[in-house]
């Protein structure tokens, strides 16, 4: 999935504590990958699931968009 349809990551701990991260278009722009990576390898024996958000009203404009245009091209 790529990142900019990524609204916000949930982290769930062993001892019941949640991190809910928000991810501003700044966010998106550094290297997400990278951090997600960093924060899994640092907490992977803590964490009991990882959830990701889409930002669904995104992801339906991008292939309503791309639905028209293939439509309208094959006229």
């Amino acid at each position: 999935m790529p990142v900019e349809y990524l609204h916000s990551i949930i982290v769930e701990f062993e001892d019941g504590v949640s991190w809910n991260i928000d991810l501003t278009e700044e966010a998106k722009e550094e290297d997400l990958e990278g951090a997600i990576t960093d924060l899994v390898d640092e907490y992977r024996q803590e964490i009991v699931n990882i959830d990701f958000r889409l930002d669904i009203e995104r992801v339906k404009k991008d292939i309503s968009k791309r639905t028209n245009l293939f439509l309208k091209k094959r006229r």
